[in-house]
């Protein structure tokens, strides 16, 4: 860890979280009469990240008066019911598209982490002899108590001198861009940009200017591929359909599932795809159908786009269904979380069809270093499930092109509607290769000053 000494009473930023990693998103802002975290996400992907949810927090909970959150994805929101835990009593300050849900992600996060440490329990795989969850049903409940909303576009006063504004970011509902203001200092927290030409969410809201900008750099090295996902998708659908086989897609139960079903609800009406079975296998993403007719500003789809999106899909709500589709075999189509194989009832299914030739997995978005995404792509076919190694015949078969952040041309894009240069400009949320890579194309391109903090690095803001 760097730490830049600040002069007493001086304001300060602090980088707790994807500042070396694409997980983790927490960024600390001290004043001498306040504390405020700018979202508090869980780390993911390698072990040695995924620790770090273990640790003591960098500072006493209970002395952070605030959290200002840019959206749902637990990268970002999934820590609070364990600060909540860990002492935490202050407001949690974000979008109502946000609250909504976490309301429903939360728990799902927690009902997950209690599934997981009872089956490590029962199956004996963990390293610990009485393992545990991070956190519980109660704890996120009680963090959900602390959810304030803060209407777009409107200054909210967080805490004392600090106060907060936000604007849509595209990327998935709720998703805002935070504008905080300190010291007399504008500092601008893009969370994830979101993409101009996305077919389910509105573009985000222009780059209004900074002091200070702290950037996400997920796709900071690549541009998204020009490849149609929905001929891609269709493709693999085709071809897996013929082996009579099962087409497993991994995908993050908010945005990506829906983005998903809105390409094989159009290949279907085109009649491009077979007419298989599909099932949603993940009840959070069934939750989200209600927030997404709630909210028809913040996305490109009809009423009627929406009813039919969740209409297509055959919903798995139970346990034991899930079960049933492990048994039941081809030709169908599963789409169930995590995205990335992090956790959830995905690895189930991976277990039952990765081993067979005539299947497909199918991975739509990013996928963080260490994660099992990730090692299928980089082509290994062995992975670790529920402490067994599974091997894996299927085909793989990536669609980036599918994702819902900002390429670099996008992110750099974004910043060119800034009326003046930022005085910093910090990149983060990115793998080092990308962060570095994004930081580089903003000093040539821009000429503004950029660089890539280090975990647990502090940097001052006045002056």
């Amino acid at each position: 860890m760097t730490t830049t000494a600040t002069q007493p009473g001086s304001a300060a930023l602090r980088f707790l979280g994807a500042a070396d990693t694409v997980t983790g998103s927490r960024y600390l802002i001290t004043t001498s009469s306040a504390r405020i975290l700018v979202d508090c996400g869980l780390f993911q992907g390698y072990k040695v990240l995924r620790e770090r949810n273990r640790s003591p927090f960098a500072v006493p909970p209970e002395s952070i008066d605030a959290v200002v959150l840019t959206h749902a994805h637990l990268d970002h929101s999934g820590y609070l019911p364990a600060l909540v835990g860990a002492g935490f009593r202050g407001h949690v300050y974000t979008s109502e598209g946000t609250a909504s849900l976490c309301r429903i992600m939360l728990l799902d996060s927690a009902r997950l982490l209690e599934e997981e440490a009872r089956h490590a329990a029962k199956h004996k795989w963990s390293r610990h002899e009485h393992p545990k969850p991070l956190y519980t049903t109660a704890d996120a409940e009680r963090a959900l108590e602390r959810f304030v909303v803060v209407p777009e576009g409107e200054e909210e006063r967080v805490a004392d001198e600090i106060t907060a504004l936000l604007h849509p970011a595209g990327h998935i509902l709720g998703a805002m861009s935070a504008y905080i203001t300190v010291a007399g200092r504008r500092l601008c927290f893009t969370g994830d940009l979101g993409r101009d030409d996305d077919p389910l969410m509105r573009p985000p809201h222009p780059f209004e200017g900074a002091d200070i900008l702290v950037t996400e750099s997920t796709y900071g090295d690549r541009t998204h591929s020009s490849a149609h996902p929905e001929s891609q998708l269709g493709d693999v659908v085709r071809r897996t359909v013929r082996r009579n086989g099962v087409v497993l897609i991994p995908a993050f139960a908010v945005g990506r599932t829906e983005t998903v079903l809105l390409h094989l609800s159009r290949l279907r009406e085109r009649g491009e795809i077979p007419d298989v079975p599909i099932y949603v296998n993940s009840p959070m993403a069934i939750s989200v159908e209600a927030v997404y007719r709630g909210h028809p500003e913040e996305h490109r789809l009809s009423a009627e786009e929406v009813r039919r999106l969740y209409d297509l899909a055959i919903p798995v709500h139970s346990i034991d269904d899930s079960k049933l589709l492990n048994l039941r075999g081809g030709p169908m189509i599963i789409i169930s979380a995590s995205g990335m194989l992090a956790g959830g009832r995905i690895l189930h299914h991976l277990q039952a069809y990765a081993p067979d030739k005539r299947n497909a997995i199918v991975l739509t978005g990013y996928q963080a270093g260490g994660t099992r995404g990730a090692r299928l792509m980089s082509g290994e076919r062995t992975l670790r499930v529920f402490g067994r190694d599974v091997e894996v015949e299927a085909e793989v078969v990536a669609i980036d092109s599918m994702s819902a952040h900002a390429d670099a041309d996008g992110i750099l894009n974004w910043m060119r509607a800034a009326p003046s240069a930022p005085d910093a400009v910090y990149v983060t949320h990115g793998e080092p290769v990308s962060a570095d890579t994004l930081r580089l194309r903003i000093e040539r391109e821009l000429g503004w000053r950029a660089r890539v903090p280090e975990h647990g690095e502090e940097v001052a803001l006045d002056g």
